[in-house]
């Protein structure tokens, strides 16, 4: 049973870090498509998870090489410049943290999110 409930909140924190990559998507770029969203928080949240195995150790580099490697990613997926990468990634932050608290708040998921660093 712990293993499908493990299943079942990573799906649920994943399709949460979508939903906060699609705002900040929307707002940011105008793009409106939440699957490429959900696809982007994967290879991001895998992106970032080698990047910060690899050199999220090394004092003051190593977490500014995981955080450029995750502007990267939503970059890369989202065909944006360095700036508006950023912003993204922060509208999704505060987009996911919202959601997050939502979901704690009415007891139903505890507050973590796949693909949207730091939540």
């Amino acid at each position: 049973m712990a293993v499908t409930e493990s299943l079942i909140a990573a799906v649920v924190s994943l399709l949460v870090g979508g939903m906060a990559l699609y705002a900040g998507a929307r707002v940011v770029a105008g793009i409106n498509d939440y699957s490429h969203a959900v696809v982007t928080a994967l290879i991001a949240a895998v992106v970032w998870a080698v990047v910060a195995t690899l050199v999220g150790g090394v004092p003051l580099l190593g977490p500014v090489l995981v955080l450029g490697a995750y502007l990267s990613v939503v970059r890369w997926r989202y065909g944006l410049g360095w700036v508006d990468s950023a912003v993204l990634a922060v509208v999704a932050w505060i987009a996911g943290y919202a959601i997050l608290i939502a979901l704690a708040t009415a007891g139903i998921l505890s507050p973590s999110a796949v693909g949207v660093p730091g939540i």
